[in-house]
């Protein structure tokens, strides 16, 4: 008996050393090498849609304080930096007015870089992004319809690839000043042209500081206004084919 007694402790106790190591391990996960968000607009339309959750890959240009919970100002600048943004990537940052909003867009403007819209086509030091068209969108999205708006594809000079949104000729996104990209910042913009607040407004530049991460792949995603409460509405509303989807 005295024997059984013992043990009971011993396999309590290492019942507890496994769930704290479990729950360590998720907290690292969560706050230093994935976070998971949530597409709340339109403004990245069509790539990514209201109703998509994503992990953010936050070590991969290196850690800001932006990168730890609570923003906790322990060290200025950017350290581990395995690699650089990538014009194209789609990326997370805090909103250099209000650090506290997160925002999601694609990275368009390299420091140094000469960011301009004319007639509606990105130009980038001077040349002309290839654009074509490239079929129709219609969203899901009660709250910004989009139905039936032109698509083009857009190529980057390092060969990426993606779709834009093209709904109002000649918007006030589609011809703008030209913006020098000073150093150590970054331009931004939505593929959602026509409906977008980013780098060709008051987003203006964004500091190298402010990257939370690189958007990496979809891991969920419901349509048509669903809330992730709604879990009776899943099975109706889920886009399945949206599921483990990387993110161009």
């Amino acid at each position: 008996m005295s024997e059984q007694v013992d043990k009971k402790p011993n396999a309590l106790w290492e019942n507890i050393k496994v769930i704290i190591q479990a729950l360590l391990l998720a907290m690292v996960i969560r706050t230093v090498l994935f976070q998971p968000f949530t597409i709340p607009s339109g403004s990245m339309m069509p790539t990514l849609l209201v109703g998509d959750y994503i992990f953010v890959n936050k070590f991969a240009y290196g850690f800001s304080k932006y990168s730890l919970p609570l923003s906790p100002n322990l060290f200025s600048g950017r350290i581990l930096e395995f690699s650089e943004p990538k014009r194209g990537d789609v990326i997370v940052f805090r909103l250099p007015s209000d650090p506290d909003v997160d925002y999601i867009k694609r990275l368009i403007g390299l420091p140094g870089d000469r960011v301009q819209m004319i007639d509606g086509v990105l130009h980038i030091n001077g040349k002309a992004v290839p654009k074509l068209a490239d079929g129709s969108f219609t969203s899901d999205y009660r709250l910004d319809p989009g139905s039936d708006v032109p698509v083009f594809r857009e190529t980057l000079d390092n060969g990426k690839t993606y779709d834009t949104l093209d709904q109002v000729p000649n918007s006030r996104g589609d011809n703008t000043r030209e913006f020098i990209v000073p150093e150590g910042h970054y331009f931004f913009m939505g593929d959602n042209r026509d409906n977008s607040l980013d780098s060709r407004f008051d987003v203006g530049y964004v500091p190298a500081e402010n990257i939370v991460g690189r958007a990496s792949v979809i891991f969920f995603s419901l349509g048509n206004d669903t809330s992730f409460r709604e879990i009776w509405k899943w099975p109706a509303n889920m886009r399945w084919d949206r599921l483990f989807k990387v993110v161009d």
